[in-house]
């Protein structure tokens, strides 16, 4: 349904990361770029547009390209990003969406559509309805006006703030990670989104960890949930159930925001907002057997635990001297984000 502008701005997203940010830049250096070049690489987003890339996709129709989208009230804009050159190729603006709130998420279904979800609630929680965007995804790259169909929903279980939206690649059913400071939960939508009335998600079960963002593989056996420190992929039971958690290698990117599987599923591609943000490739390894663990680029930050050592999803407690020095820097980007959390609902407490 069409709306009428009701959603109150959220401060300047400068301010609010910039503890994040820069706690990123005193870690361990980034994995440096790629030593292939190429689509489906490691490349920096170049459009000075894209400020808060807060969700990716991989294109389906057009190789290399990846879909992106501003956090917060940008407007009703998707940005076709080439791999290759970091360049924008082609921005499509949504109609029919009336003014978004506070997109965080997008994904393409086995339909050849895409699924923005204007998910988050950047008031801890207490819109009483979000919105999911549905539109094909265009055949030609060039700028261009597309009619999206918009979808109310609703948690069976009340408000909820999300970053995270999943379409999976067999059944077209969409999921919603929530998250809090205490950690989120998986929901799942009706098997058909309707355009009329309200949608209702229903939790499966799953508890996980806070979820910036989500990615089902292209087969649809795994999914993948990532946070701002890391990331976590689950065998998929079908029925919404998760496996036990695998601890991945994620690159350290300072506000981590997406997460999607290549095309053809041979790598996973991370991102972050900020101005020319990058985006790094991890090659996806160990599904099946070997040590169950992607690898990252040689040089990159490792995610909490390092190499398993024990069953999978078992974090490695290490201390002392013994302590890796990519342990030592998540645990302060872990405290300056938890400062920075405290911050923000200190300021929501304000009445910004």
């Amino acid at each position: 349904m069409r709306r009428t502008s009701t959603a109150r701005r959220r401060p300047p997203r400068s301010g609010r990361a910039a503890a994040v940010l820069a706690a990123g830049a005193l870690l361990l250096p980034v994995a440096p770029a790629s030593a292939a070049s190429g689509a489906d690489q490691e490349f920096t987003i170049e459009d000075p547009r894209i400020t808060e890339s807060s969700g990716l996709a991989a294109s389906k129709r057009h190789p290399g390209v990846y879909w992106t989208h501003n956090d917060s009230d940008d407007g009703a804009y998707l940005y076709a990003v080439d791999s290759r050159t970091g360049k924008t190729v082609a921005t499509v603006t949504m109609t029919g969406v009336g003014e978004p709130r506070d997109v965080e998420a997008i994904s393409l279904g086995p339909d050849g559509d895409l699924y923005v979800g204007d998910i988050g609630d950047n008031l801890g929680g207490t819109w009483d309805h979000v919105w999911i965007y549905r539109l094909p995804e265009p055949a030609e790259l060039r700028d261009t006006t597309v009619a999206a169909t918009q979808y109310t929903v609703q948690y069976e279980d009340g408000p909820r703030d999300a970053e995270a939206l999943m379409v999976h690649p067999k059944t077209g059913r969409v999921y919603l990670a929530s998250k809090n400071q205490s950690g989120g939960r998986l929901y799942a939508g009706p098997e058909e989104l309707s355009a009329q009335g309200v949608n209702v998600f229903r939790p499966t079960g799953a508890d996980v960890d806070w979820v910036t963002d989500g990615a089902f593989s292209p087969d649809g056996s795994e999914l993948v949930l990532r946070s701002y420190l890391g990331a976590k992929a689950y065998d998929w039971k079908g029925d919404g159930s998760l496996g036990e958690p695998r601890r991945l290698s994620a690159p350290l990117l300072g506000q981590s925001e997406s997460v999607t599987y290549t095309a053809d599923g041979t790598g996973l591609m991370y991102g972050a907002e900020g101005a020319r943000s990058r985006v790094v490739r991890v090659d996806v390894e160990g599904r099946g057997g070997g040590d169950g663990e992607e690898k990252a680029p040689e040089g990159g930050a490792k995610s909490p635990g390092g190499p398993a050592s024990g069953a999978p999803g078992e974090d490695k407690a290490d201390g002392g001297e013994g302590t890796p020095a990519s342990t030592l820097g998540l645990l302060a980007v872990g405290a300056v984000v938890l400062v920075w959390l405290g911050v923000r609902r200190g300021r929501r407490g304000g009445g910004e």
